[in-house]
């Protein structure tokens, strides 16, 4: 009875989060670039996310001395809707404040890149709760820094496909020391690649990517699924090796967000330094709530790790599995057809 609660319960879970998880990610962000182009004249690049094949339902709305104010309606781009134009505006935007009606009935975010010319450009977050953000005059070292942290921490929170493999490696692995190293090999392994892409030494196609990152965490599924007490499999007798291998698939597809979001051209190693931190931050913080949960309903139980029990470690290969078999073929389907 009990281990048919703790399989219901994790069933629950799964179909609560079903929404957000069919894609791996949560909604993708909407994307603004306001680029200096010459005195008083902005270049405006507006993407919005895509809901049941319409544009979502938010605007980009300039400062009132810009003309216009809103941009043409938005065509279909990738999965997106996307418009450009051109904005004039009587007074420099640096102190003015953008705003994105309307996203307070989301649950997305709006990425803003500022670029004033011959400055720093810098990447601020619109959110739910804060639709409106002022355009800095001078952003300097310390928001770059925050501002990329920030990014990156909700980044990998809302990366549902990199939690997944950090879950799997949390039932897979047996061990304090072993789980340590494996997560190590992997912070290691995406953070060479992320730096690597980013700066421009490898470029690889993304969709082909991501469709491999989505093949990792079927692999760690069914390494769940075969393992027996009597036989460790590779991912349980050299986890560091695994986790090093796909680590480096894993860092490509960080790389892709942080190349959507824009890097400020005079400080791209403070930017891309601070964006690594926070997806550390995120990932630690992932690990150790998962940690507490399994440990207290192991706790709960009386019976040793409720994961490495054969019916429930099952029943999670299987749900683990089955979600990342229709993220592969969903991505698959999708490069192969672009």
């Amino acid at each position: 009875m009990t281990r048919l609660l703790i399989s219901g319960a994790f069933l629950i879970l799964a179909s609560a989060c079903i929404s957000n998880l069919a894609h791996g990610h949560a909604l993708q962000p909407g994307y603004v670039s306001l680029e200096q182009k010459g005195e008083n004249i902005w270049q405006v690049f507006w993407r919005k996310p895509d809901v049941s094949g319409k544009p979502m339902p938010i605007d980009l709305l300039l400062p009132s001395g810009c003309s216009p104010r809103k941009g043409p309606l938005p065509s279909a781009s990738a999965g997106a809707w996307e418009a450009v134009w051109t904005a004039v505006c009587e007074e420099a935007l640096p102190g003015s404040v953008v705003s994105i009606p309307g996203l307070e009935n989301t649950q997305t975010d709006v990425l803003l890149r500022f670029v004033p010319s011959e400055k720093t450009a810098v990447s601020l977050r619109l959110t739910a709760d804060a639709t409106s953000a002022v355009l800095p005059k001078e952003p300097g070292p310390f928001k770059v820094l925050g501002t990329y942290a920030g990014l990156g921490f909700v980044h990998i929170l809302e990366g549902w496909d990199h939690l997944l493999f950090l879950f799997a490696l949390l039932v897979l692995v047996r061990g304090f020391w072993r789980l340590v190293g494996a997560v190590t090999a992997f912070t290691v392994a995406h953070s060479l690649t992320l730096a690597a892409s980013t700066l421009g030494w490898i470029a690889l196609p993304p969709a082909p990517v991501e469709a491999v990152i989505a093949l990792s965490i079927v692999f760690l599924a069914s390494e769940i699924a075969l393992s027996t007490p009597d036989e460790k499999r590779l991912s349980q007798s050299a986890p560091w090796v695994v986790t090093f291998a796909f680590g480096l698939l894993h860092g490509l597809g960080f790389a892709g967000a942080l190349k959507e979001i824009g890097l400020p051209q005079s400080d791209i190693p403070l930017a891309l330094f601070a964006f690594n931190v926070g997806v550390e931050a995120g990932q630690l913080a992932f690990i150790v709530l998962a940690t507490v949960i399994v440990f207290a309903v192991s706790r709960l139980l009386r019976k040793g790790p409720v994961l490495a029990r054969r019916p429930v470690g099952l029943t999670l290969a299987y749900m683990i599995g089955s979600l990342s078999s229709f993220w592969l073929i969903e991505r698959v389907l999708y490069f192969s057809n672009t």
